[in-house]
Parts: structure tokens; C-alpha cells; sequence
């Protein structure tokens, strides 16, 4: 088993690393939570269409600008 030697290791540690470790396997343990959920949580797709009719362009979209016609 590796418990008995993370632990061994652990207690040769000064008492502020061990903290760091105790944060870390925090930070360990929820990113472990967060790929579970992840996992479960099932995938929102994207429905075309949606947006239909709510962009409407004008009829002279394609025209070149005025602004421009110094340079054509």
C-alpha cells in the first residue's frame, strides 16, 4: 500500500508543508468532483435556428459604400 509512505513522508515534513499538502489534496478532491459532475451532467447542445428573423440586413448590403469611393 502507498498510504504508509505518504504518511511517513508527511510526518518528516515541517508543519507548514504539511498544511501546503493538506491544501493540495483539497484542491485534488474537488477537481476530482468537478470532472464527476462533468461526467454526469449531460452535454447542452445548440439548436439551429434559433435566431431566425432576428437579423435582418438591408437591401443594398452588397452595394459598395460611399465612403470608399475615393479609393476604387
Amino acid at each position: 500500500m502507498i498510504q504508509p509512505i505518504i504518511l511517513e513522508k508527511l510526518d518528516s515534513l515541517p508543519e507548514s508543508l504539511q498544511l501546503k499538502v493538506l491544501h493540495y489534496i483539497d484542491s485534488l478532491i474537488e477537481e476530482q468532483h468537478k470532472t464527476l459532475e462533468q461526467e454526469i451532467t449531460p452535454k447542452k447542445y445548440r439548436i439551429a435556428g434559433t435566431m431566425k428573423g432576428m437579423i435582418i440586413m438591408s437591401d443594398d448590403f452588397d452595394e459598395p459604400l460611399e465612403d470608399l469611393n475615393d479609393y476604387m
